[in-house]
């Protein structure tokens, strides 16, 4: 019976796939080169290529055994690889958004988006169906996602987007990777206490994400981190208050986290909600350094966790570390802490008497991809 529903889920996704193929696959132009490199056929129509391409799709996809839709893993199938240039001459699509609308409406299989060198200005979102799709970049330096909303900034039906809809970069669809490549906001840091200043350069709000190489550049709210489990490796991150915040469930490794607040800001702003919440954030083997004068987190969510191991702190660092956000109720409930982190800043004796040094024990947790499941689903 179970096998029974996999063949019968996989019949109407095809087909519904195939009602939806044309207008899906319209970025698909004649006369220019395909996913794999090769030129498209002179004589052939839009038609007939969006057709051929959607069956190479459908072939592939009934190779695969069904167990593999609710077991799989976040590694490159040997599928799709479309190309994004400025240059319509050089690539399969002059912007991110057009390659991401050209997949089908459900897509089950790795399709790889190499982005070649350049500054591309546009807004891109990824919908929650679009799963396994990877962005890689020529580098980080190389090629850079830009746009500049705010939380007030007005949308199409002229309601402000509000933080969510802000986000230069938006990802709601599951197993997504990025490699090598800056997602930018380009709002200029706020004055302190300015309203509607909160400005997203990237949003993930799905689960199983990974992001290894790549830079995340804003000024407040730049890395909205905003639902399930993600893995950043060797990434930069810079802002200057609350710039990497959300619920998520996330281990960052490696990464360098850099502030530029002219006066005080703060780094994280984690909003676990409550004790049964699997949620935080913890920097392992991280730098932070940067301007003005830093906290390493406020309290967004009554029981918020976040943890720094093996960190070095530059000597912007407040000393007492962490702030309650106005509500002293919640120094009863959050868990901050340190282990062994290194640097000017990583002095615990001026901390808050509510954040934690953690013993050898009570970091282990927080210290390994066990923290999120990682050896489950991380296949870089």
């Amino acid at each position: 019976m179970s096998n029974f529903r996999h063949i019968l889920w996989i019949i109407v996704i095809v087909l519904y796939t195939v009602r939806y193929t044309e207008c899906h696959t319209k970025g698909l132009r004649p006369k220019r080169r395909s996913g794999g490199g090769k030129l498209l056929t002179p004589n052939m129509t839009q038609t007939q290529y969006s057709e051929q391409q959607f069956m190479k799709w459908v072939n592939f996809v009934g190779t695969l055994k069904h167990s593999v839709f609710n077991t799989a893993q976040n590694k490159l199938f040997p599928s799709f690889t479309l190309t994004v240039d400025r240059n319509p001459a050089t690539g399969d699509f002059t912007s991110i958004q057009e390659a991401i609308d050209s997949l089908p409406f459900i897509n089950l299989v790795r399709v790889l988006i190499k982005v070649h060198a350049g500054v591309y200005k546009e807004k891109v979102n990824i919908p929650p169906l679009k799963s396994f799709i990877t962005i890689e970049g020529a580098g980080a330096d190389k090629t850079i996602v830009e746009w500049g909303d705010t939380a007030q900034t007005l949308g199409p039906k002229g309601q402000p987007l509000g933080t969510y809809g802000s986000a230069t970069f938006a990802v709601n669809s599951l197993y997504f990777i990025a490699k090598n490549i800056t997602f930018k906001n380009t709002t200029p840091v706020p004055p302190p206490g300015a309203i509607g200043k909160q400005a997203v350069a990237f949003r993930i709000s799905a689960d199983t994400a990974a992001f290894v190489g790549c830079r995340f550049i804003g000024a407040q709210d730049t890395l909205y981190d905003h639902l399930g489990r993600h893995y950043y490796k060797d990434c930069y991150v810079e802002g200057s208050v609350d710039f990497i915040f959300g619920n998520g469930l996330s281990l960052f490794e490696g990464c360098h986290v850099h502030a530029i607040a002219p006066f005080t800001g703060a780094l994280t702003a984690q909003g676990r909600n409550s004790l049964l919440e699997d949620t935080g954030f913890s920097f392992l083997k991280c730098k932070v350094t940067g301007a003005g004068a830093l906290y390493l987190g406020r309290a967004w969510g009554p029981f918020s966790r976040v943890i720094f191991a093996y960190t070095y702190m530059d000597n912007i660092i407040v000393p007492k570390g962490w702030y309650n956000w106005g509500d002293p109720s919640r120094e009863m409930t959050v868990f901050y802490g340190q282990y062994k982190c290194s640097g000017a800043g990583a002095n615990f004796a001026g901390r808050v008497s509510w954040s934690r040094e953690l013993t050898d024990q009570e970091a282990k947790p927080f210290i390994s991809l066990g923290f999120i499941d990682g050896s489950e689903w991380i296949k870089l």
